[in-house]
């Protein structure tokens, strides 16, 4: 059996970015950037007030105060302005232009305004209540790297450096193949021994939250001929496959042998993690497939692991697997010799692991936000004791 690090070592060995495309904004939340993004223009473009108020020159300001100035003009956004005349002042609003020939602001509750006339009591500081230009992004300065996942932050800074389009990662190809004979589709007549289909709802929303182009393919039964015909469908137009179930060495555990027959490679087949011992990974041409367990919380936490790296890594992110540092909240007993993933709910600066660790148990994945990750060698953890975290968001 592989070890963890192992094993995601050759999940991703051969996880280059498949390939980029241009996208509008609108089409970008999500995905993945397949270039630096530059500023071909300063940030802010030109020099603004920070606060409503009057635009002043610091160099009127000689002598003692209190300084009277005139009022001369306005500047508020959207609009041009004129020259600063010496010995005067600009009423200005916050965001808009700084007239020429000024250098300050001063906030508009620390002058007193009698008709055209302002009293400044205070010396203003060049710079005082100012954005320079050029303050945040200077021009050819890279606002977002290349593999940079967009959310509406990174998005905003796009459109705020007049960027309309972005070149981004292809999204990956994903196609879900669940196995076995008592499975059907949720809200289907139920017939003796069957059960809905949990995995391949769960493991469709994981794989699109992440980016991928996701689909669930017909239900697969346990019949090793039935299953090679559904596998070479998928193998044919994916870039990566996700087979659940049949993976382990039971009388009709049929998935193995079937990747096999269809010509996938196999790297390997066991990892030592709990839940989830039994876990193929292999390729054919440039298909990557990963075989997982049935239970449903093991073909979630194997996903988490595993898949979502992978197609993290497809689409050419930086971080493909994200880890944190927390506080367990209460003890936590481990059987060593597998490392351990157990499902939790963070609270604060805690982790919180859940009663029902059953790998059967589609609850626990249901009302966990986090995995605590036990290594091999530990059998307790205490609570306060620093625990490694995976927190499960895309």
């Amino acid at each position: 059996m592989l070890t963890f690090e192992e094993a995601l070592e050759k999940v991703l060995e051969r996880a280059g970015r498949l390939g980029s495309e241009r996208v509008p904004l609108s089409e970008a939340q999500g995905r993945v950037l397949a270039e630096p993004l530059v500023a071909r223009e300063s940030m802010p473009a030109f020099d603004y007030s920070a606060m409503d108020g009057y635009a002043v020159r610091t160099a009127d300001f000689k002598g003692q105060g209190p300084w009277t100035l005139g009022v001369r003009g306005e500047s508020r956004t959207g609009h041009s302005t004129s020259e600063l005349l010496p010995h005067s002042a600009c009423r200005i609003f916050t965001g808009a232009e700084l007239p020429s020939g000024s250098d300050a602001v001063v906030m508009q509750e620390d002058v007193e305004r009698t008709g055209d006339l302002v009293q400044v009591s205070q010396q203003p500081a060049s710079g005082q209540n100012v954005r320079r230009a050029g303050e945040d992004l200077a021009v050819g300065d890279i606002a977002l790297d290349e593999g940079t996942r967009l959310g509406p932050g990174q998005l905003g800074l796009a459109a705020a450096l007049d960027l309309p389009a972005l070149q981004v990662a292809r999204r990956p190809r994903v196609t879900i193949v669940c196995t076995g004979d008592e499975l059907r589709a949720p809200g289907e007549p139920a017939r003796p021994g069957s059960i809905p289909d949990s995995n391949g709802v769960s493991l469709l929303a994981a794989a699109r939250s992440v980016g991928a182009r996701a689909r669930l393919a017909p239900l697969a039964r346990d019949d090793r001929n039935a299953t090679l015909e559904g596998l070479r469908d998928a193998l044919a137009e994916s870039d990566v496959l996700v087979t659940v179930g049949g993976v382990s060495v039971g009388d009709h555990d049929v998935v193995r042998p079937a990747l096999e027959a269809a010509g996938v490679k196999l790297s390997f087949y066991k990892v030592r993690i709990k839940p989830g011992k039994p876990l193929v990974f292999g390729m054919l041409d440039e298909t990557r497939v990963l075989g997982l367990p049935g239970n449903p919380a093991s073909a979630l936490v194997t996903f988490t692991l595993f898949g979502v790296p992978l197609l993290r890594a497809l689409q050419g992110d930086r971080r493909p697997l994200r880890e944190l540092v927390l506080e367990l909240g209460a003890p936590l007993s481990h059987k060593p010799g597998r490392r351990g993933y157990y499902r939790a709910r963070i609270e604060g600066r805690r982790v919180l692991p859940l009663e029902n660790q059953a790998s059967g148990a589609p609850t626990g994945m249901a009302w966990a936000d986090a995995l605590i990750v036990a290594p091999e060698d530990h059998a307790s953890f205490a609570v306060g004791e620093a625990v490694t975290v995976l927190p499960l968001e895309p």
